[in-house]
Parts: C-alpha cells; structure tokens; sequence
C-alpha cells in the first residue's frame, strides 16, 4: 500500500465504483434499513481508506467494493455479508478496531469482521498487493487452518475470504511475477477446490482461467483463439439445435429458459492435458442449460419435470448414453443437483444439455449460500446432510491433536479435490463415501465398534479383505468376530479422517511401549540417510508435526503415521532455507556460475516453458512447469522460495515424450523415424508403437533444445499421412 492524495480523477473512480454498488446492493437488500447499512458501511470504509493506493495505484477503497459486489452478484449473499466486505480491511490496516465496528454496525457484522481479521498473516499480507512479508511454512499452513476453522463459526465468513480471493485474482497483473505466482498456486491449491466443494461453480471457472492466463499463457491465447474462431462456425448450429428444444417444451406447458455456453479455456486444456487429446478431440465444446419454473413447489414435482424434459428433448436428438450424469437422483456433496445429457445436433456437432429447476440452478450458481437459503425457507432435500456432513467433517479434523499445520493442508487438499461414491449396506441403505474409501473405512463410518471388530468384508457378495477400495454401486457386508481388534498396519491402507483418528485412539493404551519401538525406528532410518540423530533433527521433526512431546513423536513414528516419505521430505524441504534471493536467474546449461539447476522429473520442463523455481539452503534451484502439480503444492506451503527464472540459449538437450495416435499403414514407423532423425537431426531415446485392427498407438521418447524444436516436430508428424493425433506428455 501507498499514501497520497486522492485527485479529482481518484474520487470519480471511487464514486462510479459505489454506483454500481449500489445498483446490485439495492436489489439485494430486503428493505430500505439494511441498504442504510450498506451506505454507512461504504461511508466508513471509505473514511478510513482515505489517501490509501494499492499496488497498481487505484484507491484502495474500490478493492472492498468490489469484494462487495462479487458477494452479491456472485455468491448471492445478504447486506450483512455486504457490509462485512465493505469494511474488511478496516480493522487490519488502520486504528479501528473489532469493538469500533460493533458500536457501529452490530455484533454479527462485527463478528464478520473479525473472523476475517483473523485470516491473514502470509496470505493476506500479501492479498494487500502491498508491502513485503516473508512466511515461513508453518505460518502458511496456519493460516489455511485459520481459514477453514471460521466455518465453525460462520461460512459466511470463508465465503467473503474466496469473494476478497476472486478479486485480488482479477488484478494481480500488478503483482511482481513471484509474487503473482505464490498466490495463483495457492489459488490453485486450496481455493479453487474450496469453491468448488462450496459450490460456487462460477468463482470457480473465473479463478482457473486467471490461473492458466497466467500460469501457461500460450496455451491460454492459443484456446481462446481457437474457441472463438470455432464458435464463428457454430453459432448457426447451435441456434438451430436450440430452436426445436425450445419449442417442444413450450408447447408441452413447460416454463422454461435456454442458455447457450462454451467450456471454458482452462476446462479445456484440462481435458486436453489429461486425456492427452489436441484441442480438435474436445467434441463437447458446448453446452445447453435449460432452466425450468417447476408448476409447484413440491420436490417430487420438481423432479418428475426434469425427467419430462429429458424425455421430449432426447426425442428430437441422439444421445450418447455413456455422457449421461442423472446428480438429481444421486446429487453431489456440494449441494449440486442437475441432470446432463450430450445429444447429437443435425449439424454433427455433440452438445451437453443440462437441465435445472430455478432451486437447483441458484444453488449450482450460488452454491452454498443458496442451499441454505433454501434450507431456511422450509425446502429441505435428501442432499442438505451431505453438506453439513462435510462441514462436521472439516471440524473434526481441524481439532484434533493428531494433525499438524502441514499435513492439515495436505488433508484438506486431498479432500476437497476428492469425489465421493454411492455404496449400498446389506439391507439396501445408501452411502456416500469418499471415492477410493476401503471396506475398513465403510466400517468404521457405520460405527466405530463394527471397525474394531472387522475382520473381512463381502463385496458384491465376494469376500475381499479390508483393505479392499470400494467402487460406485457396492453393495457391502463387514465381517466381523468378537475377539478381534486393530492392528496397526491398517494405517496403511485407511483412507478417510475418521476411520484413522479412530485407530489412533485405541493405539493410545500402549502409547509407551509404541514410542519405545518408534525411537528405535527414527534412529535407524535417519541412519540410512546418511544423518546422525541430534537436538536439531529432533527439532525439525517436532516443529513439522507440531508437537512438544518428543515421546508423542516418537508414538506417531511407531504406529507409521509418521513413514519413510515423510522422513524424506522432512530433511529436504527443511533444506529449502529461505536465504537472500538475487534480483535474476538464469538457466544455462543446467549451472551457471556457483549455481546448479535442477530439472524436476515430475514435469521434465525445457527452454520456453513457462517455469518457476525452487531455491535450496544450498544455493541450487529446482525448476518446475509453472503448472506442475507438485509446484503448486510447493508454492503454496513455501511462497518464500519462489524465484522466476529465466532460459538461456544453451546446447544442452532435454528429455521429453510425444504420445501419437493414428491410422497403420506400411512404412509409416520409417517415415517417423526418418522425419526425426534425418530431416530434424534430433535424437530418439526410445520409440514404441503398438497397433490394434489398423489403429495404431504409442510414444516417442526424444531430447530436445527448447519448445520451439518440439513444436516443429509436432507439426511436422502431424503432416505424415496416417499421424491424427500429436501430443506432449509427461514422462
């Protein structure tokens, strides 16, 4: 932040921003008290704001109201919240404080406030697009913890968090390229998943393209453009697919309205990466939301309508039964509820139809907000407990002893980018549990005397052991015997919070003799790292797991909570020391001067990707793809590591892999290899094709300069004849 004063021009900025405040807000607010409040909110945050710039030079105060109006317009919540967002940084960045705000404004704004106070330290010091903190790790983790522990209190709060998140997203161009891609990696990390495990599908979207914008921008324009120009040709194909739609169920009594949609160019380079496909194989480029009044306001009524329009919409076109996503039946954790189906145009084009009531489509836009603004008009679904489910949860795992700030971040990401699947009791009853929960976890889900007594499960009526991953449509029997009792390898295999918490607590009574054999084994595999046990080892490991209690540790390495990988990457990312970073980096030949690059193997990045770096204690720097899964999980925990590098024209030649798909025909593994290696002069490490009733399929393994060599390449193979399908993998 900076201070100047405001010019004539500043205070224009500042009154159009309020303007368009006030033109949602006005909507929004119920009666002409709680927009008083808004006014006298905005009043006071502009005050205390007065002669305040953010990075880019902007009044300050246009952040807040613009947290507001993404409150309103996109999450759909209430002039509390409003207000809340209004005067969210008031309390951190001047001398007002919370007990200010509640003379003022009331106790639940106040404590709105508050709760968002409280989330700050590494994120949102730098969410102030201002001065300089560096966090430690621990910090970090903390503070997501923080986050996530104020939904106890109010998911208000959370939800004005992911609104302030949305918005310094939109303009983090002003950011220092670090910087920028610390937050994006965060974004990505807890985020992202967190909108969407709330539902909030459009902060979601938004959020990821800002994310691939600027994290692979090539890729960004290259999608964009291609979009673009596909929807140029599209357009009358899919007015007129539209059009019979329309008319049939308007003629059937159905009150309805029809949207037209494209995918998003993250959701397509997503699949593109994934499914290892080039932009040309995304056939489900667009989508058809239908959105109906049901007649009544009875839930079975609302259901048997979107079946009905399902029905007379699949009488005017095919469709690809294997695309059909029935989430009004079975709907999603999040509150989600829809029914999708991709139906063939008369053009040839295949299109995603998704079919919502007014209630299901507030929630699929509002999402968490609008489930329980539903839920406290009286309307209560089957899915209101999956939701609350969730949120207990959460709670669960943020008291407990048993986890540390570190591995905290690690469970929270994993469960909110988990999926969940329905099994099936004996007697018929429907569960939700996480996808790839074992038979164990089931067991213990029913009850925690059924876990410990669980010796076999019958899957499907088969016998499998405990260990056994459960599947969408199981129906399961847990075997158990009145003599039997935990053991500790189950650890192993356990995937789900409670289940493990729950085997830790009956471990407890040897908690003793469970530490003794644990010291042993901490000794013996720092041994077989080459490190001599010592009061700063200890140390390390203790502040990792967030202990005091040398013997706790010791209880956790015995029961194999704490295993070989968490040993591993104990002492290596310890040894990512925050040290004085250089202004500039730049990567040669794999070293340069004193400093020595390493190329990560997760992502194998060369010369022309986008890329960021890791510096070690050692002065070497790991260098990942600035979309590299394992660097966002590093940059959101170590945001102080983070530097920017920058390729040099070098000789050096790095490995990469081409997967390629097409139609056999004799010679055509001559003219490939012959391509690469004669007319490109670039060496083949490894070539395997396979071929399967004239399909053929298979990767190349090769070493390259940079990507502008490989994109050659790429072109080139696409023009041999029979090559259909050109794509970089990872290796």
């Amino acid at each position: 932040m900076s201070f100047s004063e405001f010019s004539e021009h500043d205070y224009q900025l500042i009154d159009e921003a309020y303007d368009s405040l006030k033109q949602v807000a006005h909507n929004r607010c119920r009666n002409e008290r709680e927009r008083e409040f808004v006014r006298k909110a905005y009043d006071f945050a502009n005050s205390a704001h007065k002669n305040v710039r953010r990075r880019s030079g902007e009044p300050y105060i246009i952040h807040p109201i613009e947290v507001a109006k993404i409150v309103i317009t996109e999450i759909g919540l209430g002039y509390k919240s409003i207000c809340a967002a209004l005067l969210h940084d008031v309390v951190e960045d001047t001398s007002y404080t919370v007990e200010d705000i509640r003379n003022l404004f009331g106790d639940k704004i106040a404590s709105l406030v508050d709760g968002l106070t409280k989330i700050k330290t590494a994120l949102d010091n730098e969410d102030r697009l201002g001065g300089e903190m560096i966090a430690s790790e621990s910090l970090q983790a903390e503070n997501f913890k923080r986050i996530l522990l104020t939904m106890g209190d109010d998911v208000r709060v959370v939800l004005i968090k992911l609104a302030d998140r949305l918005h310094n997203c939109r303009t983090i161009d002003s950011m220092p390229e670090h910087k920028r891609d610390k937050i994006l990696s965060e974004t990505m990390f807890i985020f992202i998943p967190l909108a969407h495990r709330l539902g909030l599908y459009g902060v979601k979207s938004e959020m990821e393209n800002i994310w691939l914008k600027f994290k692979e921008p090539e890729a960004y324009n290259e999608i964009s453009q291609k979009t673009t120009q596909d929807l140029a040709k599209r357009s009358k194909d899919i007015e007129e697919f539209v059009a019979p739609i329309e008319d049939a169920l308007r003629s059937s009594g159905f009150n309805v309205s029809i949207k037209k949609r494209i995918k998003t160019p993250y959701s397509i380079w997503y699949k593109m990466r994934t499914k290892h496909v080039p932009f040309e194989q995304i056939y489900d480029l667009y989508a058809v939301r239908i959105v109906y009044n049901p007649r009544d306001d009875k839930p079975q009524t609302e259901r048997n309508e979107a079946y009905l329009i399902y029905s007379t919409i699949t009488n005017l076109y095919s469709e690809n039964p294997s695309r059909r996503r029935d989430w009004i039946s079975q709907p999603k954790s999040n509150g989600y509820e829809a029914l999708h189906c991709t139906l063939m145009s008369h053009a040839g084009v295949w299109i995603e139809v998704q079919i919502r009531s007014k209630r299901m489509n507030d929630i699929a836009e509002k999402g968490i907000a609008a489930h329980w603004a539903y839920k406290n008009d009286g309307f209560i679904t089957e899915n209101d407990s999956e939701m609350d489910k969730w949120l207990a949860e959460i709670q669960e795992i943020l008291v407990s002893d048993e986890v540390g700030a570190m591995e905290f971040l690690d469970i929270i990401h994993r469960d909110l980018i988990s999926s969940e699947v329905i099994v099936f009791t004996p007697k018929g009853e429907q569960k939700s549990i996480r996808n790839g929960a074992t038979a164990l976890d089931f067991a213990y889900m029913i009850h925690t005397h059924i876990g410990e007594k669980a010796i076999a499960a019958k899957v499907n009526m088969k016998l499998v052991p405990l260990s056994h991953p459960l599947k969408a449509g199981d129906q399961v029997e847990i075997i158990t015997a009145a003599n039997a009792k935990p053991k500790m390898e189950w650890l192993s295999f356990l995937q789900t919070r409670h289940a493990k918490t729950k085997v830790i607590e009956y471990f407890r009574d040897n908690h003793a003799e469970i530490a003794a054999s644990g010291e042993k084994i901490f000794s013996e595999r720092l041994s077989t790292m080459g490190i001599n046990p010592s009061n700063d080892i200890l140390r390390k490991f203790l502040d990792y797991s967030q202990l005091h209690d040398t013997e706790e540790l010791y209880f956790r390495v015995g029961l194999g909570i704490l295993g070989p990988e968490d040993f591993y990457r104990i002492i290596n990312e310890d040894s990512l020391a925050s040290s004085q970073k250089p202004d500039e980096y730049y990567i040669s030949s794999g070293n340069s001067g004193d400093r020595k690059y390493v190329m990560a193997e997760c992502c194998n990045p060369i010369p022309g990707d986008p890329v960021i770096g890791f510096l070690s204690a050692d002065g070497s720097v790991t260098i990942h793809k600035k979309s590299c899964v394992v660097a966002e999980s590093l940059a959101s925990k170590f945001g102080d590591r983070v530097i920017i590098p920058k390729w040099l024209i070098s000789d050096r030649e790095y490995p990469i892999r081409i997967s390629l798909k097409g139609i056999d025909r004799v010679g055509l593994l001559s003219d490939i290899s012959s391509f690469i290696s004669q007319t490109l002069g670039i060496n083949m490490r490894k070539l395997q094709l396979s071929t399967d009733e004239g399909v053929f399929e298979g990767y190349i393994e090769l070493l390259v300069k940079d990507k502008r060599n490989l994109d050659n390449m790429v072109a080139g193979l696409n023009k041999i004849k029979g090559v259909q399908d050109v794509v970089r993998t990872d290796i």
